[in-house]
């Protein structure tokens, strides 16, 4: 490896928590590298084709980090990490590594995908997948959609798949009524949340919401024509063109645990500094909870700032911010928590790993993850468990293995940046 840089601090992640560590960070007058595997800034919150169509708040912020010297790395991903203070880059195909003094993640969360038959069909995404291929071109209009999954992300969902003309059949939640109610009563103290949920309903008014409802298998012909779904102990199926199915979103802990970061299940440990355990490391946004783009920011520039040794005075309006958005996770957590029913969905012959083709039959819940790897290859694929590890926590309990490099697989020449500015084109619907 030649061509080894140097700067002051690295921010993994360009979503709104590392723009805001970055822009804090640079403020002081300290070099940063801002790395993320994307083309443009924005992370998934604030994903766009281009940079004009970026939120307010999100072209502002990243115009600061600009005004400030920040220098990005897009389409670049770290790999691995002798230490701390060396990690190895993956600048577009270009291995390198970059010297720092001090590391902020802002690595975000991922989806969790939980195994049911017909899952792998074409026309089956995740919730959030869905959401990210209409923002990367893909057009709907008049397409039958479901939803189902859990959690806040189903409302902005709906709201965009019915803006852009699709034609959304039902929205179902796992979670029950009373959970629900409950959610709603807690969120009393945050009026404009609740604004923005009543406004993203408003949206798809017409499309019914089921709550205590969840999809048990999906099936086609090589493509999704129907999807059957359990609701309030009955069973209904709908004949539709596309699924957005996912149950929540897990932190993205991986680079955390290769640097020796205390991880725990709902994201890396902490300090009141975003200091995670592991010293020259902190931490900031959804990777150490999910708890919503407003938390981030405020521990991004709490983050960036004590990371270049600036660790300002913080208002008390942004600590009130950032006690609200860990408050917003633990609510999170007990109102959406999995219901056993869907982590039972799998049948013998549903396959749990899409990269190595390992079935639900050929896995023993008795095993450990690690185990598990070594008999059936579970977790050795292209995604290196992102979708199966979180899965297998939570059909069976197994704590994820410790990650091995290269963290990420080497990216697909072009593919990235094609989709973003080409767009995705739907494959063609059989007459």
């Amino acid at each position: 490896m030649k061509g080894r840089r140097r700067v002051d601090i690295v921010v993994v992640g360009a979503g709104p928590a590392g723009l805001a560590a970055a822009t804090a960070a640079a403020a002081t007058g300290r070099r940063v590298l801002v790395i993320d595997q994307a083309v443009r800034a924005g992370g998934q919150i604030w994903r766009h084709r281009s940079e004009a169509a970026l939120p307010k708040q999100a072209s502002e912020l990243l115009a600061r980090a600009r005004g400030a010297g920040v220098t990005f790395a897009f389409g670049a991903r770290v790999v691995d990490a002798n230490s701390p203070q060396e990690i190895i880059v993956d600048f577009r195909g270009r291995i390198a590594p970059v010297g720092t003094e001090a590391i902020v993640l802002a690595t975000g969360a991922k989806e969790r995908f939980l195994p049911f038959p017909g899952w792998t069909l074409p026309g089956v995404t995740g919730v959030g997948a869905l959401q990210a291929l209409l923002k990367s071109g893909l057009r709907l209009p008049g397409r039958r959609v479901v939803l189902a999954g859990t959690g806040p992300l189903l409302l902005p969902v709906a709201a965009t798949l019915a803006t852009d003309g699709a034609d959304v059949l039902l929205v179902a939640e796992q979670a029950d009524d009373s959970k629900l109610i409950r959610f709603a009563a807690s969120m009393l103290s945050s009026p404009g949340k609740l604004i923005d949920a009543l406004r993203y309903r408003a949206a798809f008014l017409a499309t019914p919401y089921r709550p205590a409802t969840w999809v048990t298998r999906a099936d086609g012909d090589g493509q999704l024509r129907s999807v059957t779904l359990s609701e309030r102990g009955k069973t209904r199926t709908i004949d539709c063109d596309w699924l957005g199915a996912a149950m929540g979103l897990v932190p993205n802990v991986e680079l955390a645990q290769l640097f020796g970061c205390d991880v725990r299940q709902d994201g890396i440990v902490i300090d009141a500094s975003q200091q995670t355990t592991v010293a020259g490391v902190w931490a900031a946004g959804e990777c150490t909870g999910v708890k919503g783009e407003e938390a981030g920011l405020v521990e991004g520039f709490i983050a960036g700032a004590a990371a270049a040794g600036d660790p300002h005075d913080t208002g008390r309006s942004a600590l009130r911010a950032r006690d609200a958005g860990r408050r917003l996770q633990e609510r999170l957590a007990r109102a959406f928590a999995l219901r056993p029913e869907v982590t039972a969905l799998a049948d013998e012959a549903t396959i749990i790993c899409r990269c190595e083709d390992v079935t639900r039959g050929q896995l023993d819940p008795a095993w450990s993850q690690r185990q598990a790897k070594l008999w059936t290859r579970i977790g050795m694929g292209a995604c290196q468990g992102a979708v199966c590890g979180p899965a297998c926590a939570a059909l069976f309990g197994w704590e994820a293995n410790a990650p091995r490099p290269p963290i990420q697989a080497p990216a697909i020449g072009g593919w990235s940046e094609a989709l973003t500015h080409e767009g995705i084109q739907e494959p063609p619907r059989n007459s």
